[in-house]
């Protein structure tokens, strides 16, 4: 395994292999670390393009905002458009390829360049639907060039101090929350993120955190329950909290990843 020097000078190697970059900019730990390094230690002439709208946490859009802020980044905020594309909203199986789709067309019609993701190596493993629609649109991948996998990507932000980033757990934006098949809506996304807020204030213990929509109803996860008499509170509240939104309460279950993704396994 490369210590975090070799992995920055690699890194930054496979950056400035481009002249210039628009780094597309999610909020999560890769794409922030990304262009992080870029803006501050690459030859390349970096923007950095951050999409909002009601499958992006306002708090993933404020935490880009943030750092933009704090380490002189070029920031462009756009709206993908991928609410208004029926073939996202219907939420299939490669709905990441409709995301992405949008996403990238949309950057690649602002900007003269490659676009840079934060794909590293165990996204690769992974069925990633989304690398489809990079691949359609000439996105690179420096972390994947370089050979970063994602402890690596948490080691760099270590290494420059990012320590709001290297404690940041993975969180996929708001529509992998709902189960593959129901129809994507603003109005279920905003469930969602007000519910995964509340989760994070009342179990601070916990890591992951989910509030999933599927056919038998919400469903909440985490990996750290509290004693059965506080949880048994946090059920109440959940069930409370669903009925004010309209929405069926399906009960609690431990962290399952990607557990409202289906698809069939041949």
């Amino acid at each position: 395994m490369m210590v975090a020097t070799d992995l920055h000078a690699a890194l930054v190697a496979a950056l400035d292999r481009h002249d210039r970059l628009a780094i597309a900019v999610s909020g999560g730990v890769d794409s922030m670390v990304l262009a992080y390094v870029a803006h501050r230690f690459a030859r390349t002439d970096v923007s950095a393009l951050h999409a909002v709208g009601p499958a992006v946490p306002p708090d993933a859009t404020a935490r880009v905002q943030r750092h933009a802020s704090r380490h002189g980044w070029r920031l462009r905020l756009i709206d993908a458009g991928e609410m208004a594309d029926p073939d996202y909203l219907r939420n299939p199986v490669d709905r990441c390829f409709h995301c992405k789709k949008n996403l990238y067309g949309r950057i690649a019609g602002l900007v003269d360049g490659p676009i840079a993701s934060g794909t590293n190596l165990d996204d690769l493993s992974d069925y990633r639907p989304g690398l489809d629609a990079a691949r359609r649109h000439g996105v690179v991948h420096p972390y994947v060039e370089a050979g970063l996998r994602k402890d690596d990507v948490y080691a760099l932000a270590r290494r420059y101090g990012l320590d709001d980033l290297a404690q940041l757990p993975a969180a996929p934006c708001l529509a992998s929350r709902i189960e593959t098949g129901i129809r994507v809506q603003a109005r279920a996304l905003g469930f969602i993120d007000r519910i995964e807020r509340d989760l994070r204030l009342r179990l601070p213990l916990a890591r992951a955190v989910r509030c999933r929509v599927t056919a038998a109803g919400v469903v909440i996860e985490s990996d750290a329950w509290p004693a059965a008499d506080d949880r048994a509170a946090l059920e109440t509240w959940a069930r409370e909290s669903c009925a004010t939104a309209g929405q069926a309460f399906a009960g609690l279950r431990d962290y399952r990843r990607g557990a409202a993704f289906l698809r069939e396994v041949e």
